[in-house]
């Protein structure tokens, strides 16, 4: 699948507290999965409140899926078209572990790409269709709608046949309730 740079404007305060532009141009942390996803990372805080502070570049600093630590992550996401017959050969279990991601955390699996987050997150779709699997139901999604996730178990999945791109600010939360119960899907 094609890169498309996402352009990274971030602002801050010279020496003498005046606003500024810090970084402007496309972000260097760009990680791609064989010809599929294209995952951008854009920024991470550290803690909550954001340390402002600083002037370092944000992104630089390894992470996964999940947000940091009462920390919060900002990335672009372009989902490679893929058929359901190209998702059964997937290791569920690599899959996590390359998202950074404890598969003891994790409930049902519905789809190779399973998996949840103790996080909010705002998904945003900017271009494209694509579908959030659940646990029983599914979501379809398109350009210009918006979802608020809160420590769900999903699966991004886009059989659209053309690339779909997300923005995603992802939280970090408390343990969500249901997560705590020996659950299973109905």
């Amino acid at each position: 699948m094609e890169k498309r740079p996402v352009r990274r404007i971030v602002t801050g305060h010279d020496e003498q507290g005046k606003a500024v532009v810090l970084i402007d141009g496309p972000t260097p942390y760009v990680n791609q999965r064989g010809e599929g996803n294209v995952v951008q990372l854009l920024w991470l805080t550290n803690e909550t409140p954001a340390d402002l502070s600083h002037a370092r570049d944000g992104a630089n600093q390894k992470t996964g899926v999940p947000p940091l630590p009462n920390g919060s992550t900002l990335r672009v996401v372009d989902f490679a078209p893929q058929t359901t017959a190209e998702a059964k050969g997937i290791d569920h279990h690599e899959i996590l572990k390359q998202m950074g991601i404890d598969p003891a955390t994790q409930g049902y699996q519905r789809h190779a790409f399973t998996h949840r987050t103790r996080s909010i997150d705002y998904a945003i779709c900017l271009e494209g269709e694509i579908d959030m699997l659940l646990d029983d139901t599914q979501v379809h999604m398109k350009a210009g709608d918006i979802m608020v996730q809160q420590g769900t178990n999903h699966a991004w999945v886009n059989t659209s046949g053309k690339p779909c791109r997300i923005c995603f600010v992802l939280i970090d939360s408390q343990v969500p309730p249901a997560w705590k119960k020996d659950w299973k899907p109905k």
